[in-house]
């Protein structure tokens, strides 16, 4: 690779915008790959968990989509990106990101419509059992990747593919250095031990890719992504908008900035290049979280005094407040992190007025509705509420065309041939494990330390995630996947990254 790669400029998104009709068999690949992340997205259904009768049969339900999910998410990528022509491999590796956040728009937008429908979460549920069975009609007519037939020794077959996938002049190429990649591997695979974990370590090639991709999809997670997409509605609620439908109203915007997001990225990640669009991203988070952090700060330090007064106007007195020594030192947020579970009735007049502090029951919160108030839990009246929903649209405008997308391309092309199932499976792992720690842990944090300081840690992690791409993540933009290998055996990680390198794998 002493050469760098080839530029991949606009008419690599002009060409995979022609596929449409150039050439729609890729096309087709790419899509029926992809509905899995369209039920990645989604996230929440499958047949069984719509007909549940109880507790017992819905979790069995979510463990059957709990495990489809997570094979979805490490073999779509990786299909899409064998069966993609160099030139726009990213591109539709991003298709299938933009099909993970339009499920999480689609999943917004049906528990909106059926919020009022008798049944309402079975048909949340079961409405994802649609776009499965799509996915199995079209798996049915779709063939093995080109690299994994050459590699069980069907060189007829995947050469056929192969013909269909690139041009009549690009073929003989890629399939030559098809055969040379694979031929090398099984000989490797012939003459060494099996795969371990010390194995993958010692390979030079994997274990730096294994830096990258693991390290990327970690850090994915970290810095907040899926809190602010499963958690949207709690904190549109946080920022001071007491109604429920209100929250969720304003969640499907975010979402659906999330699937614009996603087709930004479809136009950048050829043009641009992954490693250069994951740092425009994580900068642009780094400034959206402290625009959230500053937010969320004032509205805590800023919240509506409790009037003892207009307390005193319901029955139902939140038993904190009434036991307090100096009831004129609290405010809407101490009211509602008290040990007691009370809430906040709004001044029908003024939000920001003083309010009363009051038990939480459906029994109160119909009383405060009826004295044509708002009631709020989780979060206080506030004038600073708009400034953190643009707070929350920079963080995933930002977010989604980088930081969402490269670390799924990437993982489905660093790895060599043999590996790649390996490394692509401890990369998913990676990504689950941990969405688990940062989703289970976002609301105990807000309640521990409050929502401002939680988003001043995300950033700080965005901080040093910035530092990490610019050490460990190679570009691959425009490299053939059987020249990745060798891209990464003469790349050395370089901690002084400031200082210009002189080798010939620089442009790496």
């Amino acid at each position: 690779m002493e050469g760098g790669v080839p530029e991949a400029d606009m008419s690599a998104f002009r060409e995979c915008l022609s596929l449409s009709w150039k050439n729609p068999y890729v096309l087709r690949l790419a899509f029926s790959a992809g509905i899995g992340g369209l039920l990645f997205g989604y996230d929440t259904g499958s047949v069984i968990m719509a007909a549940a009768k109880n507790p017992p049969i819905l979790l069995v339900g979510r463990v059957f989509v709990g495990l489809g999910v997570g094979m979805a998410s490490m073999a779509s990528p990786l299909y899409i990106s064998e069966t993609s022509p160099t030139r726009v491999r990213g591109a539709l590796v991003s298709l299938n990101s933009f099909l993970i956040t339009g499920g999480q728009f689609l999943s917004y937008l049906i528990n909106l419509a059926f919020t009022k429908v008798p049944g309402t979460w079975r048909w949340m549920l079961g409405v994802a059992a649609a776009p499965a069975l799509i996915q199995i009609v079209l798996m049915l007519s779709l063939p093995e990747s080109p690299r994994w037939l050459y590699r069980k020794g069907k060189e007829e077959e995947g050469k056929a593919i192969l013909k269909k996938i690139y041009s009549p002049e690009d073929v003989d190429g890629e399939i030559q250095a098809l055969k040379e990649s694979v031929d090398i591997e099984v000989k490797d695979s012939e003459s060494s031990e099996k795969i371990s974990i010390i194995k993958l370590l010692k390979t030079t090639s994997v274990r730096r890719g294994l830096y990258a991709g693991v390290g990327l999809q970690i850090f994915q997670q970290f810095v907040g992504i899926n809190t602010v997409m499963y958690y949207s509605p709690s904190i549109v609620q946080l920022a001071g908008f007491a109604s429920n439908r209100t929250a969720l109203l304003l969640s499907l915007i975010t979402s659906g900035l999330n699937a614009f997001g996603s087709i930004l990225s479809i136009y950048f990640i050829d043009k641009t290049g992954r490693k250069k669009l994951a740092l425009i991203s994580l900068v642009g988070v780094v400034v959206s979280l402290a625009v959230l952090t500053v937010a969320f700060h004032e509205s805590e330090t800023h919240s509506p005094v409790v009037s003892s007064i207009e307390t005193l106007h319901f029955n139902n007195t939140c038993p904190e407040f009434k036991a307090a020594v100096n009831p004129g030192g609290w405010d809407c947020m101490k009211c509602l992190k008290s040990s007691s579970s009370c809430g906040f009735c709004a001044a029908a007049s003024d939000k920001l007025l003083p309010g009363a502090c009051l038990i939480s029951d459906d029994t109160t919160k119909d009383m405060c509705g009826n004295d044509h108030r708002s009631w709020y839990t989780r979060g206080c009246p506030s004038k600073y509420g708009w400034a953190a929903l643009i707070g929350l649209s920079l963080y995933i405008i930002f977010f989604s065309p980088g930081m969402g997308t490269v670390p799924w391309v990437i993982n489905s092309e660093i790895y060599p041939l043999r590996y790649r199932g390996v490394c692509g499976g401890i990369a998913s792992t990676a990504v689950w494990v941990s969405n688990l720690i940062v989703s289970q842990s976002f609301l105990s944090l807000t309640e521990a330390i409050g929502t401002a300081w939680t988003f001043m840690m995300f950033g700080i992690v965005a901080v040093v995630a910035i530092f990490f791409v610019i050490i460990f993540v190679p570009e691959t933009k425009g490299v053939p996947m059987e020249e990745v290998e060798k891209m990464l055996e003469q790349r050395s990680v370089q901690f002084k990254f400031w200082k210009k390198r002189n080798s010939g794998s620089e442009k790496y």
